[in-house]
């Protein structure tokens, strides 16, 4: 998992740095940069980071050997998830209605480009924690023994780590600095 972590986060420098490289270089239309509401994305944001630390609850539940617990704050974690991938899909829908779209300008598909994939992996995470509730439901995970959640948790930290980024690039630093 540190090397699929380690190769996704190269990745997502990456497209940070090109939606950075875009708006200094390519120029984002102002109306494009004033369309994205910060503080309903700030609200997601909490959301998500708090899915973090329901995960981190839920892994020393595991470690105590509390799988009852377990199952309660992995639940928790994956609506809090499933939370913030529906704010998203409201902003590109919001978005959308206002003619920001991939193909619209270059912030359109910067934005599309760094949040979508970054979405992306929010979802990956959520079939994943998914599999791990219903594999605890099955007793798969009674024996305190494995190892599989707490793996499972640098994957999904990371992505909450990821959003920290992302969030401070797209909507923090513009309010701050002219692109």
């Amino acid at each position: 998992m540190k090397l699929v972590v380690g190769t996704e986060a190269m990745f997502f420098i990456c497209l940070i740095l090109a939606f950075i490289y875009m708006a200094y270089n390519a120029g984002f239309e102002p109306h494009d940069m004033k369309a994205l509401d910060i503080k309903t994305t700030g609200i997601f944001t909490v959301i998500l980071l708090s899915s973090s630390f329901t995960f981190w609850i839920a892994d020393k539940n595991y470690q105590k050997g509390q799988i009852k617990n377990l199952k309660i704050w992995l639940i928790i974690t994956i609506l809090l998830g499933a939370i913030f991938l529906i704010g998203q899909g409201a902003e590109y829908w919001r978005l959308i209605n206002d003619k920001i779209t991939l193909s619209s300008s270059v912030f359109g598909t910067s934005f599309y480009a760094l949040t979508g994939f970054h979405g992306f992996h929010v979802f990956v995470g959520l079939v994943l924690l998914s599999i791990i509730l219903v594999l605890t439901f099955l007793g798969y995970f009674n024996n305190t023994s494995s190892n599989v959640i707490s793996t499972a948790g640098i994957y999904w930290h990371f992505v909450d780590i990821v959003w920290i980024a992302v969030f401070t690039v797209v909507y923090v630093l513009p309010l701050f600095t002219k692109y």
